[in-house]
C-alpha cells in the first residue's frame, strides 16, 4: 500500500510538469547534457563576447543628482576689481531671472556658495570669480534652459566665461578632467600646460579649457636701491607699507556699529589712487634724517612686468592643473573623453624633475574603487566558504561560483540596449548580483542532492531538479526584476536598476542550464543513450 501511495505521488509529481514551459526546457536541458562540452564553449564565447562589449559601455563616477538645479561659474579676467565682477553678476543674474521656468537664482561673488552639502565643493576666494545657483521648476525645464543659455550668454556677455555644472550626489571637483604638471619652473609649467590645452582643444568633446594658474597680470614694480635706502635707515618693508597705504588701504582702526566691527581704512582719494604721477609725491619717514624724504629718493624708477597672481602647490611642489569638461548636455560621459585624451597627454616628453598626475573624476572614483576593492577579496572567501560547509564539497560549490560571471553578459547586453552608462552605483548592483546568483545555484544544487538521496539516478536527477526547480528560481528573479521598475526611470539609480533586471534576468535563465551540466561535468555523470524520461 505504501509503495503504491510513492508511484501515485510521483506521477502526480511528473503530470504537473507536463507544460509547454517545462517541455521545451527539459528538451533544452537534455540536448545541453548530451553535448556539454559544446554548451560550456558556448557559454565561454558569450562571456568573452560579453567582457569584450563591455568595453564599449559608456564609464560614468556618480550619476547627477535628481533635483533640478544646477551652478553657472563666471570667470572674469585675472585682475578684474572684485567690484567689477559683481557689477557683471548682476547683469548675469538679471538675465537668467528673465527665463522661463526658473524658480529662483542665488549669487556668490568672489567664492563659490556656503557648503550646504557634503558632496558640494565651494571654490576658494578669487576677486574675479562668481557663482550663480539656478533652480528650474522641473528636471526637463532645466535641460531646456542649460541648453539655451549655453548657446545665448557667451554671446550676450563677451568678458566672462561659463562653465555650467549639474549637481551631483557623488564628488564634486573643480572639473571632470584634470591634468596636473609638477615642477620647479613656472614659465616650463606653463609651457606644458599650453601643449596639454592644445590637446583638449581639438577634441570636439572637451569644453571649458583651462589652468588654475589663470592669466598673468600687469603690476608696477619699482625698483628699490638698497644703497640709497640703508643711508636713509629706510627698508623695504617701509616702502611696501607707504605703498600699501597710498593705494590699498591700511588698517588703523576699528569702528563699532552695534554688533558689527567696521575697519577704518586709511589711503589716498580716488583720483589720486588712479593717477600713476601720485607716486611722486608719496614720502617715507627717514629715521636717520628725522624727517619725511620724496620716495624717489629710495627708488630707481617704477617697471612694468608680469607676476603670477597664483601659484598652486600640491605637496610643497609648483603644481598647474590643466582643468576641462565633457559637455554635459551631450551623451558622452567624462570618462569617454578622459579615454581619448590620457595617452596623448601622457605621451608628451616631460623634462627632468616634471611629473604628471590626474585629479577629476578619475582620481574619485579610482580611490572609491580601491577603497571598495581591498575588501571584496575577504567578503567573497567567506561566501566561498559557506558554500562549501553547506554542502560539505569544493566540487559542488565550484559548480555553484562558475555560475556568477554568467551575469556579465546580461549587464552588457543590458547597458547597451538602453545607452546607459555605467556608474558606481552599477558596481554596487553588479557586485549584489553574485548574492542573487548564489542563491539560485544553491537552491538548484541542494535539489539534486534531495534527488540523489531518495535513490534516482544521477542523470534523472539532474534533469529532474532543473525542471522542478524552474518555477520557483524563475519567480524569485522574476519579483526581483519587477521591483527594480520603478527605478529605471531614476536619474541617480536607473543604472543599478537595468544592471540587476538586466543580468539577473540572463543569468537565472543561463544558471538553470549551467548549473546542471557543470555538475554532470564535475562528477562524470553520463547521459543514457536513449531518451531520459521523467
Amino acid at each position: 500500500m505504501k509503495d503504491g501511495d510513492n508511484t501515485q505521488g510521483e506521477g502526480d509529481e511528473d503530470e504537473a510538469y507536463k507544460g509547454a514551459l517545462f517541455t521545451l526546457f527539459g528538451a533544452t536541458l537534455k540536448f545541453a547534457l548530451r553535448f556539454r562540452w559544446m554548451t560550456m564553449a558556448s557559454m565561454l564565447a558569450l562571456l568573452v563576447a560579453a567582457v569584450v562589449a563591455f568595453g564599449h559601455v559608456k564609464q560614468s563616477f556618480f550619476p547627477p543628482s535628481n533635483t533640478p538645479m544646477f551652478y553657472v561659474d563666471m570667470w572674469m579676467p585675472e585682475g578684474t576689481d572684485i567690484r567689477e565682477t559683481m557689477r557683471q553678476t548682476e547683469q548675469v543674474e538679471q538675465f537668467i531671472r528673465q527665463q522661463d521656468n526658473v524658480a529662483f537664482v542665488t549669487a556668490s561673488v568672489g567664492q563659490g556658495l556656503q557648503r550646504f552639502a557634503l558632496t558640494y565643493q565651494p571654490e576658494k576666494s578669487y576677486e574675479a570669480y562668481a557663482q550663480l545657483q539656478v533652480r528650474t521648476t522641473d528636471r526637463d525645464n532645466m535641460f531646456v534652459l542649460l541648453h539655451h543659455l549655453d548657446e545665448t550668454l557667451s554671446a550676450r556677455f563677451a568678458l566672462p566665461t561659463f562653465q555650467f555644472k549639474l549637481m551631483e550626489f557623488g564628488p564634486s571637483p573643480a572639473s571632470k578632467i584634470e591634468a596636473r604638471i609638477s615642477g620647479p619652473d613656472p614659465q616650463v609649467l606653463r609651457d606644458l600646460a599650453t601643449q596639454v590645452e592644445n590637446i583638449l582643444l581639438t577634441d570636439p568633446g572637451a569644453r571649458n579649457v583651462r589652468h588654475d594658474w589663470r592669466e598673468r597680470t600687469k603690476v608696477l614694480v619699482p625698483q628699490f636701491n638698497e644703497t640709497k635706502a640703508r643711508r636713509l635707515g629706510i627698508s623695504k618693508e617701509d616702502l611696501s607699507q607707504t605703498l600699501q597705504m597710498a593705494y590699498g588701504g591700511s588698517t588703523i582702526g576699528v569702528l563699532r556699529d552695534g554688533t558689527q566691527m567696521l575697519p577704518i581704512i586709511a589711503r589716498l582719494p580716488e583720483n589720486e589712487r588712479v593717477d600713476f604721477n601720485s607716486v611722486q609725491n608719496l614720502k617715507l619717514w627717514s629715521p636717520v634724517q628725522q624727517a619725511y624724504v620724496p620716495i624717489e629718493q629710495v627708488i630707481d624708477g617704477i617697471d612694468l612686468a608680469w607676476e603670477e597672481p597664483l601659484v598652486q602647490r600640491r605637496d610643497r611642489k609648483r603644481t598647474l592643473t590643466v582643468l576641462a569638461d565633457h559637455n554635459v548636455l551631450g551623451d558622452e560621459t567624462a570618462a569617454s573623453l578622459f579615454a581619448r585624451v590620457k595617452p596623448l597627454v601622457e605621451a608628451l616628453p616631460l623634462p627632468p624633475g616634471y611629473s604628471l598626475s590626474w585629479g577629476g573624476e578619475y582620481e574619485s572614483s579610482k580611490d572609491a574603487q580601491e577603497s571598495m576593492m581591498s575588501s571584496m577579496p575577504m567578503g567573497y572567501l567567506l561566501m566561498f566558504v559557506i558554500t562549501i560547509f553547506l554542502f560539505n564539497s569544493v566540487k559542488k560549490s565550484l559548480v555553484i561560483w562558475a555560475t556568477v560571471p554568467l551575469s556579465i553578459i546580461g549587464v552588457a547586453i543590458g547597458l547597451l540596449v538602453t545607452n546607459v552608462p555605467f556608474s558606481f552605483t552599477a558596481l554596487l548592483g553588479l557586485l549584489s548580483l553574485s548574492g542573487m546568483i548564489l542563491k539560485n545555484g544553491i537552491v538548484l544544487l541542494d535539489q539534486i542532492n534531495i534527488e540523489l538521496e531518495q535513490g534516482k539516478a544521477p542523470y534523472d536527477a539532474i534533469v529532474h531538479s532543473a525542471i522542478s526547480r524552474v518555477r520557483p528560481v524563475s519567480m524569485a528573479a522574476l519579483t526581483t526584476i519587477l521591483g527594480m521598475i520603478p527605478l529605471v526611470f531614476d536619474a541617480f539609480f536607473d543604472s543599478l536598476a537595468i544592471t540587476i533586471m538586466a543580468g539577473l534576468g540572463f543569468a537565472t535563465v543561463l544558471t538553470l542550464i549551467v548549473v546542471p551540466v557543470l555538475f554532470a561535468l564535475f562528477f562524470n555523470v553520463k547521459a543514457p543513450t536513449g531518451d531520459a524520461t521523467v
